[in-house]
């Protein structure tokens, strides 16, 4: 076949052209002046790439610098070598350098090299205070100018003739650190720091950097407490008056109680009056704070009870609803010569409303007397009125337990069978004790006392119906209420009882002996068993029943019409109901004998058989004797 012109025209043109190729030969890496240098020093890494081609006018490369495999340095050109340089180099450029060149999709590294460098700047040590007050917050700066990188500055302080000892450390990601102190020694101490920079999974520490002699002053604010009077019967007046005798200005005091502060002034002196109470008695803290330093003093306040809190009583105290409960408010203790016991007066409140003005209180429980109760006592002590409140007390009556209910698990039970049997209350708070009486002295209990849980009893066996009459449950949760009655004749219409069925009778009509044509009637019945009842019939030899049947009776039949000698043999039937258990009757064995036409005509052919029998041999003995005459008159 011949080519197209224009796809000969193609491959001329592509035959003529010239061939652009190239290939990256070799990258290396050089570090100059040498690989181990002083800090400070000028170092330029070298990238040089070797790339032979042919008919491309010029190659651009890419170069790409790693320190520990990261980049940090790219550049494009069509020069065959880069120059990187670190100037100054620093402990933080340590590390191992490798390039990489890229040549349009093509790519190549060189071998890694080792810079290390050595030798870290002394840190400068700055402070803002060199006399401050112990525990006073001042600031530090720990600088390393001239370094690179994260630096994780330590701080230290050094005692007379002693070792430097280790305040804290903390990282930066400058060259740098600004933070604050607190000293608690007071005398002279020397500060000093110094810096730890990671490199090469290696740590080099600094030198220690200058020392700057710090002066720290005691700092006595801590203040004085006086409570006023020394004995402190509820309601007197108490003052408590809190003061420093330092002579610094911005004082600011604070008087707690039980983390609350209850007053606060910026100065020297505060007081704070209150009227006492009983459950105000516990520690008081005087707290003085100047910038972020802090004194406390501490002292208990004891208020003595004139009368205690009246004590609220509940009985009974298991309450249900339809019983009287009663309410009683009494105060225990008191204080003669201080307060009047027959100044006291009394109030019941139920959610916070007030009820009555007595010292006892009573009514029937009911959900609408559920609630919090409480009451309050109130005395006069030098014209005060103290009142005081008891605890509250939630009264919520219980459900009185409902009339139970018994059922059958399922609602279906079997006559001589176990069973399981529910006794249930729609209502009453828990727990509920239920116990089943039964026939033959039977008694169980259970206890529920949750509404996802079930009083069930295992039940042995009965045999009649009439024995669900005597079961008996009885549900209580009140021990001062008789129970709550169930009685099992509920259980008579709430219940499908399924009775078994009785062994079954097989009885054959006529009668086991058969005359050759007649029907048999084969009666299958049983005296006992819930319907519908299934018969079958069966005849040993033959496969399978001979027939299955329901019925709603309590015998039915199966007649065999025209009997013969295949119907002879052994007969059984079996019934079974509901309660799925099969129970077979006693083997019957029929025979059937000849019809009476049949042995009449066997007697007439026996008969017949004879006579022709008799006919021939006659006939046989008349011709030999005729046949022996006629030789005889022939021979004379």
């Amino acid at each position: 076949s011949l080519t197209p012109p224009s796809d000969s025209l193609c491959l001329l043109r592509t035959a003529l052209l010239p061939l652009q190729a190239f290939v990256i030969d070799s990258v290396g890496l050089t570090i100059q002046p040498k690989n181990n240098v002083q800090s400070g020093s000028t170092v330029t890494i070298r990238c040089q790439a070797r790339v032979s081609f042919s008919n491309i006018s010029q190659i651009h490369h890419l170069f790409e610098i790693f320190r520990n495999d990261v980049q940090i340095h790219t550049a494009n050109t069509t020069k065959d070598s880069l120059d990187y340089v670190i100037d100054p180099a620093r402990v933080a450029d340590t590390g191992r350098y490798h390039c990489q060149v890229s040549v349009k999709n093509k790519h190549k590294s060189s071998t890694n090299w080792m810079l290390d460098i050595t030798g870290l700047q002394t840190p400068i040590l700055r402070v803002n205070n060199v006399t401050p007050y112990e525990s006073e917050e001042f600031k530090v700066t720990c600088s390393a100018p001239e370094e690179k990188g994260g630096l994780a500055f330590n701080f230290y302080q050094t005692f007379r003739a002693g070792q430097p000892e280790w305040i804290k450390q903390l990282r930066s990601t400058n060259n740098f650190l600004e933070t604050t102190l607190t000293l608690r020694h007071i005398g002279d101490c020397i500060l000093s720091c110094d810096y730890e920079i990671n490199v090469d999974t290696r740590s080099t520490r600094s030198n220690s950097s200058n020392g700057v002699q710090i002066k720290v002053k005691a700092l006595d604010i801590t203040p004085e407490m006086t409570i006023i009077p020394k004995d402190i019967y509820e309601p007197d007046i108490v003052e408590v008056i809190c003061k420093t005798r330092s002579p610094l200005e911005n004082i600011e005091i604070f008087l707690i109680k039980d983390r609350t502060v209850l007053k606060k002034v910026s100065g020297k002196a505060l007081s704070h009056q209150f009227q006492s109470k009983a459950t105000l008695s516990g520690e008081l803290v005087c707290k003085a704070e100047w910038r972020n330093v802090q004194r406390d003093n501490y002292k208990t306040l004891t208020v003595k009870e004139v009368f205690s809190e009246p004590q609220l009583t509940l009985e009974p105290g298991d309450l249900f609803e339809g019983e009287t409960f009663t309410l009683k408010c009494l105060v225990k203790f008191f204080v003669p010569g201080m307060i009047d016991p027959s100044t006291f007066k009394y109030f019941f409140y139920k959610d916070g409303t007030r009820l009555t003005s007595t010292a006892t209180y009573d009514t029937v429980a009911h959900p609408e007397h559920n609630g919090n109760y409480s009451c309050k006592a109130e005395g006069t002590r030098h014209s005060s009125v103290l009142s005081k409140e008891s605890q509250t007390i939630l009264v919520k009556a219980k459900v009185p337990v409902s009339d139970p209910v018994l059922s059958v698990d399922g609602g279906k039970m079997f006559l001589g069978k176990p069973f399981q049997l529910i006794c249930r209350s729609h209502n009453g708070t828990f727990p509920i004790k239920y116990t089943v009486f039964g026939p033959n002295g039977l008694t169980l209990n259970r206890e529920v006392s949750r509404s996802e849980e079930q009083a069930i009893f295992d039940i042995p066996l009965i045999s009649k119906t009439s024995d669900l009459n005597k079961f008996i449950c009885h549900a209580k949760n009140n021990p001062r209420s008789p129970p709550k009655i169930a009685l099992g004749q509920q259980l008579l219409t709430s219940t499908m009882i399924i009775e078994p069925v009785s062994k079954p009778k097989l009885t054959i009509l006529p009668g086991v002996d058969i005359t050759e044509g007649q029907n048999i009637n084969l009666v299958c019945s049983v005296q006992t068993g819930s319907r519908p009842i299934n018969f079958t019939w069966y005849h040993q030899g033959s496969p399978g029943a001979l027939v299955s049947m329901s019925s709603n009776k309590l015998k039915e039949s199966h007649i065999i019409q025209n009997a013969n000698g295949k119907h002879i043999g052994k007969y059984f039937c079996t019934s079974t109901n509901p309660a799925d258990e099969i129970k077979s009757s006693d083997v019957v064995t029929i025979g059937v004998k000849m019809a009476g036409w049949k042995k009449a005509l066997i007697i007439v052919f026996c008969i017949l058989l004879l006579l022709t029998l008799a006919l021939v041999i006659a006939l046989k003995t008349g011709l030999l004797r005729l046949k022996r005459k006629t030789t005889a008159n022939l021979s004379v």
